[in-house]
C-alpha cells in the first residue's frame, strides 16, 4: 500500500485509484508518471466506456504533489522543468482521454488534486469535501496549463480567487463556483459516481467521444509561446520558494521576502 496507482476493471468501466493514503494521496513523481501512462492506455482501449479517478480510501481525493520530494526532485529550475514534463504529460492524458472521465471526490481535493479533478468531465464530491490551491504559501506558481484548466472550468474570477487567496473552501462553495458537478452525502459518493459511469457506459461510445472532442475544440485556448511556458519555472529561482517549501515541511508558517 502507498505511493502507487491501482486500476480496477468492471466491464467497460475502469477505476484508477491514487494510492498514497498516509499522505492523503499526495502524488509522488512516480505516481504522476504512472497516471499518465494509465490514462493513455485506457484511452486507447476501445472496450472502455468510462474512466473513474479517485483517491484510495475516503479521507482524500488527492492533497496535491508530495512536497517532501521537492528537496531532491524539484528544488531548482532544471529539476522543476523535468518534473513538469511528467506532470504535464499526466494532465494532458487526462484531458485528452477519448472516454468520459469522472472524478470521484472524497475528502480533501487541493493543489494538484484540484488540478486533476478540473480536467475530468464530471466531478462528484461529498458534503465534507474541501477544495483549494494554496500554492502561494509554497512560493510556487500554478503552470499555464493548470491555471488554464481552472479558468476554462470556472472562469477567470473564480480561478483568481483560488490562486490569490489560497484559502480552503467547502463542497457547497465549490459547487457554487462551478468546480464540481454535484454534491452528495459522503457515504453516497462512490454509489453516485458508479451510477453516473454506468449511465455514460450505456450511451453510444462514439457519440461520447465526439462530444468530448467538440467540447475541447470549442474551449480551445491560443497556443502558448515557448517563452511563456518557460516563465512558469521562474519561481524556482526565488528565495520565497525555498522559504515556502522549508516552512511546509517544518509545519511552520512561511515569512516571505518578495525575493
Amino acid at each position: 500500500m502507498g505511493d502507487r496507482l491501482t486500476i480496477e476493471r468492471d466491464g467497460d468501466i475502469a477505476t484508477i485509484s491514487l494510492d498514497n493514503p498516509d499522505k492523503m494521496n499526495a502524488l509522488t513523481l512516480s505516481m504522476w508518471r504512472e497516471l499518465g501512462k494509465a490514462m493513455e492506455a485506457l484511452s486507447a482501449d476501445d472496450e472502455i466506456r468510462c474512466v473513474i479517478l479517485r483517491g484510495a480510501g475516503t479521507r482524500a481525493f488527492a492533497a496535491g504533489a508530495d512536497i517532501s520530494e521537492f528537496a531532491a526532485q524539484r528544488s531548482n529550475r532544471e529539476q522543476a522543468r523535468s518534473y513538469a514534463d511528467v506532470t504535464t504529460a499526466a494532465m494532458q492524458a487526462i484531458e485528452q482521454c477519448r472516454h468520459p472521465v469522472i472524478a470521484m471526490i472524497h475528502g480533501v481535493c487541493v493543489g494538484g488534486g484540484l488540478e486533476i479533478a478540473s480536467l475530468c468531465d464530471i466531478r462528484i464530491c461529498g458534503e465534507s469535501s474541501r477544495f483549494g490551491a494554496p500554492v502561494g504559501q509554497l512560493g510556487l506558481t500554478m503552470s499555464y496549463a493548470e491555471l488554464g484548466a481552472l479558468i476554462r472550468l470556472a472562469g477567470r474570477p473564480v480561478a483568481m480567487e483560488i490562486v490569490l487567496e489560497g484559502r480552503i473552501f467547502n463542497a457547497h462553495d465549490a459547487y457554487a463556483k462551478g468546480l464540481v458537478s454535484r454534491v452528495v452525502a459522503d457515504d453516497a459518493v462512490e454509489e453516485e459516481s458508479i451510477a453516473t459511469a454506468r449511465r455514460i457506459a450505456r450511451s453510444a461510445p462514439l457519440v461520447a467521444r465526439w462530444h468530448k472532442h467538440a467540447a475541447a475544440r470549442l474551449t480551445q485556448s491560443p497556443a502558448l509561446t515557448a517563452a511563456e511556458i518557460e516563465s512558469a519555472f521562474d519561481c524556482f529561482d526565488t528565495e520565497d520558494f525555498r522559504i515556502g517549501a522549508e516552512a511546509f515541511n517544518a509545519k511552520q508558517k512561511p515569512v516571505f521576502k518578495g525575493k
